[in-house]
């Protein structure tokens, strides 16, 4: 790592990736940066969030200058291959460059929003560096809800721009993002005893994937995929659900789900038979996008096990079958553009209940109510509880921005082409910031990373070094 260029960006970048900083993990990620003021002498401010606000004076002569703000967030969505051995709670990543690219063993990698901070870290460190004031805020859980963002206190900032360094595609300058929410849904479970053939059940293989950037590209979800595998079954064979759990992150799209089911022995032939023939099915609507979808399972002798029973059972499976899953609308303004989505994140069926955990997202605020009304009145419908957690705005295009028109500019002068302004439908933390600072003017840029939120996240090296350069004369010209 330490031959990479720009050379200090990803000393920072490695270095942060020695801590743990899964969201809802982060206060050694934000002592480290609070160590890092420290030792370069700067002010801060750490809340009990955990939240991290550095601030640096200006360079000789730019005092005047409107002050800028460069923001990111220090948590990381954390999953990892099945025999991965990390312990995310612990243990560093597994940092690999393969060419021009840097991933992780087994692990996602943290390039969102780890970059962010290691381009933050390497600006607010050069004093050779021409700009205005800076202030850099670095918010924490932002992946479960930008929960940091919420809770943050900005009274004291003076920028008046904001460059939010949380964007996956070099080149493209983001203006405007959808607003969301967590929704949960909690139906009750009773069990009873019954003996049978056990089958431990998986629909696995599945690409996965950021559910606000990929969702529009129709990939399988595994809970989604799961219910209606379920429904498909029990209109052929009777059998009881044992477990049930898949997914792992609301934001995520589920790439697995893991299910056991209880069969009668003289089922047991005819029960594998539809398995087979189901996944055929599968694999060919999704063959395109999910190229490695498979289920597998594996068969325990006759025993006696706990199942729920019939009439809650038909309460599960009429749920997952029935829950909306992928985009609801598509925007009637800025074509190609999500407007509405759901995506189903995470299900966990316990010893006295079903949990179904989704991530609503739209750009227009009464369909994304409408959207979360509809799940609750199906939870509500089925005697379960619906609530709601990290609900935050969209962010509104801003018609008169300096800020995007300078950015414009300076890379059309720089690169000789023209970059892509764009809304996007995942959510960003400007839309809070801004309700929070009304005055501020934003965008958002970042380089290229790929599959974030899986396994095989990698981010670009020259991409890096490329935005590095752009944004240190955005920080002279602007």
């Amino acid at each position: 790592m330490e031959l990479l260029k720009p050379e200090r960006v990803f000393y920072y970048f490695e270095e942060i990736s020695k801590i743990p900083h899964g969201s809802g993990n982060t206060k050694a990620i934000s002592d480290y940066c609070v160590a890092f003021a420290k030792e370069h002498g700067l002010s801060y401010i750490q809340d009990s969030w955990n939240n991290i606000i550095l601030m640096k004076e200006a360079s000789k002569g730019r005092e005047q200058d409107d002050g800028i703000i460069l923001q990111g967030h220090l948590d990381m969505v954390t999953v990892k291959d099945e025999d991965c051995d990390i312990d995310f709670s612990k243990d560093a990543l597994r940092l690999k460059v393969d060419g021009d690219e840097i991933y992780a063993e087994g692990t996602s990698l943290g390039g969102d929003d780890g970059i962010a901070v290691a381009y933050a870290l390497a600006v607010l460190e050069d004093d050779s560096l021409s700009h205005p004031h800076l202030e850099v805020v670095l918010t924490v859980d932002e992946e479960i809800g930008l929960l940091g963002a919420a809770g943050i206190d900005l009274s004291m900032l003076k920028g008046q721009y904001l460059i939010n360094l949380d964007s996956e595609e070099e080149g493209v300058f983001l203006t405007s993002c959808a607003g969301g929410l967590r929704g949960d849904m909690v139906i009750p479970v009773r069990y009873l005893e019954e003996e049978g053939i056990l089958y431990q059940i998986k629909v696995t293989g599945l690409t996965g994937g950021h559910s606000g950037s990929e969702i529009d590209k129709e990939r399988a979800n595994a809970i989604k995929l799961t219910g209606r595998l379920l429904l498909e079954l029990e209109q052929k064979i009777s059998y009881g659900i044992c477990k049930l759990q898949g997914g792992e992150k609301d934001n995520a799209i589920a790439a697995e789900c893991a299910f056991s089911l209880l069969v009668k022995a003289e089922d047991a032939g005819q029960f594998e038979q539809l398995l087979q023939e189901r996944m055929a099915v599968y694999q060919a609507e999704y063959a395109c996008s999910d190229p490695n979808l498979r289920i597998e399972w594996r068969k325990r002798d006759s025993r006696i096990e706990k199942r729920i029973d019939l009439s809650c059972q038909k309460n599960v499976v009429y749920l997952l079958a029935n829950l909306p899953n992928g985009v609801q609308n598509w925007s009637r303004i800025i074509p190609g553009l999500v407007e509405t989505s759901l995506n189903l994140g995470i299900v966990l069926l316990d010893q006295e209940k079903l949990t179904v955990t989704a991530s609503v997202r739209s750009s227009v605020g009464s369909r994304k109510e409408a959207l979360s009304n509809q799940l609750r009145s199906m939870t509500e419908f089925l005697g379960g509880e619906y609530t709601t957690r990290g609900e935050y705005p969209a962010w509104e295009y801003r018609a008169d921005s300096k800020l995007r028109e300078t950015a414009v500019e300076i890379y059309r002068e720089k690169y000789k082409k023209e970059p892509l302004v764009q809304a996007i439908h995942a959510g960003l933390e400007c839309g809070i910031l801004l309700e929070k600072c009304p005055r501020l003017d934003a965008i958002s840029f970042g380089p290229d990373i790929k599959d974030i939120h899986t396994t095989r996240e990698r981010l670009s090296i020259s991409s890096v070094a490329r935005v590095w350069e752009y944004l240190v004369e955005v920080l002279e010209k602007l």
